[in-house]
């Protein structure tokens, strides 16, 4: 018997089963990586699935008699694995996905001179790929060479209907190739399988998922630099690395940059603990700056002289002088900000003088 337990299974279903970390601790590194890389079966489908199949998965991990016995059983029974709906409809949407996350991540304009395009001829490789690893989850295994062929035999009709058949969308050619592939490795690939896999060490198993992730994610980050598009206000579209390029130009960001950059010289001179007192106290935590410009005075101004522009700006903006609906909203909402201004104000000096008396008895 094996030491897996299924409350701690279950529990890390609940907290990181959407990617697939349950999977991960029974050993099923494949299913791990596909529940990552689809959030957890395609958007949670395979995580809710797997409430029913988490006892099942942990019997098979920890070698139990009972599902042994049963897995002998069906391997009599059936000269290879039989059809599953589930199976097959796995095969089909991650092939359909990784093919089409290859596709869309090849640059659609020249890159250092140099026209990609070429590169769409990986896309019925990712679709094979895609199909075999699903294909080859848990005790059923089959060669890639199958699905591969089919797909590299039917992706010419993607090409013939682009420029033929141009009412039909290029997804039906695409989906034709991988419903292909699927059923190539479904009917002629596709057997038990008879031997364990062999046990890898944690370690090689965490490079091994980490390098699929960063395969996965350049893809997804070459499609967003190069292909993605943004929608401006006018409804012009915009390349998203246009887009990247010119926010690094902005006068924001620059503005933002040289800010951080003092903050950093700021803190090796004079510490972090000096450092978060002045990132305090530029926030204004008690609005007393944003005051300051409401009433239009300054950092030194009297509490007499606070009071009197606080009168002045009071008459200006009262509410009753307002003729139409809208003035009188937006003189209301100016009231009542100069009114909060001038509290606040009043308070902070208030407070300011206590603590002065306190400290120096001599204080007048």
């Amino acid at each position: 018997m094996g030491d897996k337990s299924t409350l701690l299974t279950y529990l890390l279903w609940l907290v990181g089963g959407i990617f697939g970390l349950h999977h991960f601790y029974l050993g099923r590194d494949s299913q791990a990586f596909l529940w990552w890389s689809t959030l957890g079966g395609y958007i949670g489908c395979g995580w809710l699935r797997d409430i029913f199949y988490i006892p099942t998965y942990v019997a098979d991990a920890n070698g139990e008699r009972a599902f042994l016995e049963k897995l002998i059983t069906a391997f009599r029974t059936h000269d290879k694995p039989p059809f599953s709906t589930t199976r097959f409809c796995g095969m089909v949407i991650v092939g359909y996905l990784w093919a089409s996350i290859l596709m869309l991540a090849i640059p659609e304009d020249e890159v250092a001179g140099i026209n990609w395009r070429f590169l769409l001829f990986l896309g019925p490789l990712a679709c094979a790929v895609g199909v075999w690893t699903v294909g080859n989850i848990g005790h059923e295994e089959g060669s890639i060479w199958w699905p591969l062929v089919a797909a590299y035999a039917t992706s010419p009709l993607y090409f013939y209907f682009h420029i033929y058949i141009p009412y039909l969308d290029d997804a039906t050619a695409f989906t034709l190739m991988v419903f292909c592939s699927a059923w190539a490795f479904d009917s002629k690939a596709k057997q038990w399988r008879r031997t364990p896999k062999k046990k890898k060490s944690l370690a090689r198993r965490i490079t091994t998922l980490t390098l699929c992730a960063l395969l996965y994610m350049s893809l997804w980050s070459s499609y967003i630099y190069f292909n993605a598009k943004l929608t401006d206000a006018e409804g012009e579209e915009i390349p998203v690395h246009k887009a990247i390029h010119h926010f690094l130009t902005s006068p924001w960001w620059l503005d933002l940059k040289q800010s951080l950059h003092d903050t950093w010289t700021f803190a090796q001179n004079n510490g972090w603990s000096e450092t978060w007192k002045q990132i305090v106290e530029l926030s204004d935590p008690h609005g007393e700056q944003n005051a300051y410009r409401v009433l239009g005075v300054t950092a030194i101004a009297t509490q007499s002289e606070i009071k009197s522009k606080y009168r002045a700006l009071s008459l200006e903006w009262h509410p009753d002088k307002a003729k139409d609906p809208e003035s009188k909203r937006i003189a209301q909402e100016r009231f009542v900000e100069i009114q909060q201004a001038y509290e606040i104000l009043s308070s902070i000096k208030s407070k300011r003088r206590s603590r002065s008396r306190k400290s120096d008895p001599d204080w007048s």
